[in-house]
């Protein structure tokens, strides 16, 4: 990210307005599942895509097996990848082949690949690795709390 990360990341979290979230998982302890559901709560369009769960819904979206599967017009302007390292070069070629309207290519903490992310980046495409948009979103937009967590609780005990 060239200049500022933060302000770079600042600037996705507020222009962005379609998630495709690759690797979603119905199960709600899973963190794609809770990271999915913050960002809907925050005023996101989320589009679930995991070939596991295709034709069934996650939070009240249907899930597509793929990025091609995902219509056209829906505006997808952002991919937030939960797969391994290793699936990245692949859901990359899909994104840039199928979402028309995509600027953002966005990996999950523990998810980099440095050569997808040159060719999104040659492409035009802001590029994220190794991060979490629902962590960056609160600790950017003042929601992080000590310790990670936005409990909203209010508490005198030391």
């Amino acid at each position: 990210m060239p200049g500022n990360p933060d302000d770079t990341l600042r600037d996705i979290l507020k222009t962005t307005r379609v998630v495709a979230v690759v690797g979603v998982s119905p199960n709600p302890v899973r963190p794609s599942f809770y990271v999915a559901r913050y960002l809907g709560l925050k005023g996101y369009r989320v589009i679930p895509v995991n070939p596991g769960h295709a034709g069934q819904e996650i939070l009240g979206q249907r899930v597509y097996g793929s990025l091609a599967e995902i219509p056209k017009d829906a505006r997808v302007d952002m991919v937030d990848i939960f797969r391994r390292s290793e699936a990245v070069p692949g859901i990359v070629e899909e994104a840039l082949a199928e979402l028309p309207d995509l600027r953002t290519v966005w990996m999950q903490i523990g998810v980099e690949h440095a050569e997808a992310a040159a060719k999104a980046e040659a492409a035009g495409l802001r590029v994220v690795q190794n991060r979490c948009p629902k962590i960056e979103y609160q600790r950017l937009f003042g929601e992080l709390r000590m310790g990670g967590f936005a409990t909203g609780v209010i508490s005198s005990k030391l």
